[in-house]
């Protein structure tokens, strides 16, 4: 059916934050949605407001609100997301970064670390493993994932950011890594327990059960990283993981029976504690 009624830019921004009603944030997802059927930049919409939609626009954008009120994720809608100061490619067969995981680099930049190599395990998008690569650019980054479309995905990432020192492989967890000693090791693993009610609710609907479900109450791959990075650290290197805010305590205690020292907590932008770090004896 053609539409006859062309909005223009404000009035189809109310629109589609009218029909999000489900979203937290439903009138920046239609400013970013609408943004992306017009392939415009944020200013038009206040130099521009009244333009008019023109009916190929019109349809793209109703088409990708219909998508967001069904719940699809806006970084899937748009196929990008902003991490760092990094704008990445993304796809389901990946995470979508979230700015919670920036607080993991602060904590690395704060701690005035100097690491001439890198591993960042279960890389996704390579949010992780690009960041720190471009905030340390002599440092060479090693970022692996167990889905090939991933590793794919953050190579390209690579080149559309003009990040030259990192590099990524297919690998399960530390199976194909080659036996470097890393200074620091970083891992943003999977920690949601499979009964989690939350798997059923918001974007992570989305996104691949994989990158999100460990088995022992989401701890499985916690531990398993703890234990077989001590392998792959240099002396005095550090493993940093990502977790669940209620996951700090065993995580921890884990860290410390496998002979981390320094074991401590991190917390996300929301207050929460949602990374735990330790460093292999010396």
């Amino acid at each position: 059916m053609p539409i006859l009624n062309l909005l223009p830019i404000k009035q189809a921004v109310k629109m589609g934050a009218n029909e999000l009603t489900q979203s937290e944030t439903p009138e920046l997802d239609s400013e970013l949605i609408l943004l992306h059927a017009l392939k415009a930049h944020r200013n038009i919409l206040f130099t521009n407001p009244d333009l008019l939609l023109s009916i190929e626009q019109q349809k793209h954008f109703i088409d990708l609100i219909g998508r967001r009120k069904r719940g699809e994720p806006v970084a899937y809608i748009l196929g990008e997301q902003g991490f760092w100061d990094l704008t990445l490619k993304v796809s389901p067969h990946t995470l979508i970064p979230r700015a919670d995981t920036e607080s993991l680099v602060d904590w690395v930049l704060e701690q005035g670390l100097s690491p001439n190599c890198i591993l960042d395990l279960g890389t996704g998008t390579g949010a992780l493993a690009l960041a720190l690569a471009k905030e340390f650019p002599r440092t060479q980054v090693l970022g692996v994932d167990l889905v090939p479309d991933a590793v794919a995905l953050a190579e390209e990432n690579a080149r559309l950011n003009q990040i030259s020192n990192a590099q990524f492989l297919q690998s399960s967890w530390f199976e194909q890594v080659p036996s470097n000693q890393y200074e620091l090791i970083v891992s943003n693993p999977p920690y949601i327990d499979a009964q989690d009610e939350h798997l059923s609710q918001g974007d992570v609907r989305f996104e691949p059960a994989s990158a999100l479900v460990a088995d022992n109450l989401g701890l499985a791959d916690l531990f398993h990283i703890t234990d077989a990075a001590l392998s792959y650290l240099s002396a005095g290197g550090c493993l940093l993981m990502e977790h669940g805010w209620q996951q700090s305590q065993a995580v921890c205690e884990y860290l410390q029976q496998a002979g981390y020292e320094g074991v401590g907590s991190g917390k996300d932008l929301a207050g929460q504690t949602r990374f735990s770090f330790g460093f292999k004896p010396t």
